[in-house]
């Protein structure tokens, strides 16, 4: 699913950055070589970073 239209982030690009060390929605945009635009995806960037740290992710 589309998380990000701007630059067309998939929810699977997402958990590919997270799971390569990304821990901040800067650091998701940086690992899919773009940067938030309008910031309307970074609330949800945000929810999948702090689920992952809860879930034990890094």
């Amino acid at each position: 699913m589309y998380i990000c239209i701007c630059n067309a982030l998939t929810d699977k690009q997402i958990a590919a950055a997270l799971a390569s060390g990304a821990d901040r929605p800067h650091d998701v945009y940086a690992a899919c070589g773009c940067r938030a635009q309008c910031g309307g995806c970074t609330g949800t960037i945000l929810s999948m970073v702090r689920a992952g740290c809860d879930s034990g992710g890094k």
